[in-house]
């Protein structure tokens, strides 16, 4: 079966559960207030995406005026806070993964702290965020970057242990440095997992951002939906959810493609 074939049977799944979904709010089966029908969900998506205001030329430019729109809004700043969150929770990571991978002193040290803080969800330090940084984007960022570190960190560590010591005996017998096997030989093997993780990270920093939004921030898509549900706003509470997938599909999408001109080396090997 061709990939193009697998793609086409996926979309014809999704038109199939439209239609049933629309057949189900037609057919008066569930209250349209608590599960609107698809062209309930579309319209109300339109609005929110549309702009406000009508478009004045005195006011800016047109494109200023299309991106003013709610849900472009909300978009952005879920999306600012993701990337932040994401950068600094993988600038964590990254450098204490490859040292506790390659060093096995400072893997005995620091594995028992990193187990027990590991489990513990980034939402049971909401508290102490709102504490520390007050509201707004700073405990945001702060409570993605907690949700990146550990899957970037944990698979770095398992990407370095895991090379193969037949790669590392031969650098050495062939008289490279520390710093050469490390650069020529640690990294690039590891490099599969590192990315890996960082797929993982930037996926667990947008189921983040949503809670965080509910809780410190007053824009944002977990905001919006937030807002939506106290005035049982159903239509919009989906149109938001659907936004939020779609924007994970395109990341997720993009960092699969990175992972593929990346690892193109990687591949061929494989194949």
């Amino acid at each position: 079966m061709t990939e193009g074939s697998q793609r086409f049977k996926g979309v014809l799944l999704i038109l199939a559960i439209l239609a049933l979904w629309e057949a189900v709010g037609l057919l008066g089966w569930v209250n349209a207030k608590v599960l609107p029908p698809p062209h309930a969900v579309a319209i109300k998506w339109w609005e929110y995406l549309a702009p406000q205001q009508p478009y004045d030329p005195d006011s800016g430019s047109r494109l200023a005026w299309l991106l003013s729109g709610e849900l472009i809004q909300d978009a952005m700043g879920s999306l600012y806070r993701v990337l932040a969150g994401f950068i600094v929770g993988t600038l964590l990571a990254l450098p204490m993964g490859l040292l506790m991978g390659a060093s096995r002193q400072v893997y005995q040290l620091c594995n028992p702290l990193l187990q027990i803080l590991r489990p513990i969800p980034p939402i049971a330090y909401i508290p102490l965020s709102i504490l520390w940084f007050g509201l707004g984007n700073p405990p945001a960022i702060f409570l993605i970057a907690i949700g990146a570190f550990f899957p970037v960190l944990m698979n770095t560590i398992a990407g370095v242990r895991a090379v193969d010591g037949i790669f590392l005996r031969a650098a050495r017998n062939l008289g490279a440095s520390r710093s050469t096997i490390f650069l020529r030989v640690i990294l690039p093997a590891s490099t599969p997992y590192i990315l890996t993780g960082m797929r993982i990270g930037i996926g667990t920093a947008f189921i983040v951002v949503i809670v965080a939004e509910m809780i410190a921030v007053n824009n944002g898509l977990g905001f919006r939906i937030l807002e939506a549900r106290e005035y049982f706003w159903s239509d919009k509470i989906i149109a938001g959810m659907l936004t939020i997938g779609l924007i994970g599909l395109a990341i997720d999408q993009a960092m699969s493609l990175l992972n593929n001109h990346l690892l193109r080396w990687h591949r061929g090997l494989e194949h």
